[in-house]
C-alpha cells in the first residue's frame, strides 16, 4: 500500500520562501510518478510541479522560475521549494502518485501580503 506524506506548510510574508516534503512509503516505483497539487476552496485542484517521463522538470505556468521539484530516491521524498511566495500561492498543496493516483492529506501554505 502506498502511502504519501506532506509536511513543511505554514504561514509566511509575501516574497518568503517554503520547502515542502512529501515522503512516500509502500511499493514506490519510481518518484518520476509524484507530482505536486493545490487547491484553493471553491476551485479546481492545479498542477504545480512534476516530473516527465523521462525525468526532466515540468511546471505550471503560474510558479515557473519560482519553485523548483526535486527528489531524493535514499529516502524516498519529494521536494517542493517556493520562493518568492506570492499571496495568490495560498492554498493546500497536495503531493500524488500518479501510477495508481494516491494522494497525501495535503499541507496548508498560507501567505501574507
Amino acid at each position: 500500500q502506498v502511502q504519501l506524506v506532506e509536511s513543511g506548510g505554514g504561514l509566511v510574508q509575501a516574497g518568503g520562501s517554503l520547502r515542502l516534503s512529501c515522503v512516500a512509503s509502500g511499493n514506490i516505483l519510481s518518484l518520476n510518478h509524484i507530482g505536486w497539487y493545490r487547491q484553493v476552496p471553491g476551485k479546481e485542484r492545479e498542477f504545480v510541479a512534476g516530473f516527465t517521463s523521462v525525468g526532466l522538470r515540468d511546471y505550471g505556468g503560474s510558479v515557473k522560475g519560482r519553485f523548483t521539484i526535486s527528489r531524493d530516491n535514499a529516502k524516498n521524498t519529494v521536494y517542493l521549494q517556493m520562493n518568492n511566495l506570492k499571496p495568490e500561492d495560498t492554498a493546500t498543496y497536495y503531493c500524488r502518485y500518479s501510477y495508481f493516483d494516491i494522494w497525501g492529506q495535503g499541507t496548508l501554505v498560507t501567505v501574507s501580503s
